[in-house]
């Protein structure tokens, strides 16, 4: 399989290493590290974190009580069989996956991390990469463990910013 691979950096030191798969996801692979190379995912947060089944970020700076939408500049085909691609990476537990509105070809900048298997995401979402060793995916179980509240209509929402320093193209 060939691997791109990624570090995110969150601000109070953790860090979850993906490897991302081109051959199940290749345009949301390109674009997600388009993405990381422009530093728009620098400042970003975990907006939406829920147990048991995951942690979402890539759209939202945290601000005093609110959250501020940051628009991604494209957005890319949805790689998954219920939009005609096969793409045959399972949302278990560390999956990397694109986030999109119920338009199968929205997806742009956000993505989440399983913390369980979620097989009914299967063909429905764009699985394309997985955290790359046991501490990142205990890092993603912690935070979508943590005390959440709404803000702005939004549910979910980490009480204390999980905020991202960084997501950096690893070796």
């Amino acid at each position: 399989m060939t691997k791109d691979k990624v570090c995110i950096t969150l601000t109070d030191g953790r860090k979850i290493n993906l490897e991302l798969f081109r051959e199940y996801a290749p345009e949301s692979v390109e674009n997600f590290m388009r993405l990381v190379q422009d530093g728009f995912y620098d400042g970003l947060c975990f907006h939406r974190v829920i147990p048991g089944f995951m942690i979402q970020g890539g759209g939202f700076k945290a601000g005093k009580g609110e959250l501020i939408h940051k628009p991604a500049p494209r957005t890319v085909r949805g790689e998954f069989a219920a939009n005609g691609v096969r793409n045959a990476l399972r949302h278990t537990p560390g999956v990397v996956s694109m986030a999109r509105t119920p338009d199968p070809n929205s997806a742009s900048s956000q993505f989440f991390i399983c913390v369980e298997d979620l097989p009914y995401l299967d063909g429905q979402y764009a699985a394309f990469g997985q955290t790359a060793d046991e501490q990142s995916l205990k890092t993603a179980i912690e935070i979508s463990e943590v005390k959440t509240c709404s803000v702005d209509g939004f549910r979910d929402v980490p009480v204390e910013p999980v905020v991202i320093e960084s997501i950096k193209v690893a070796e």
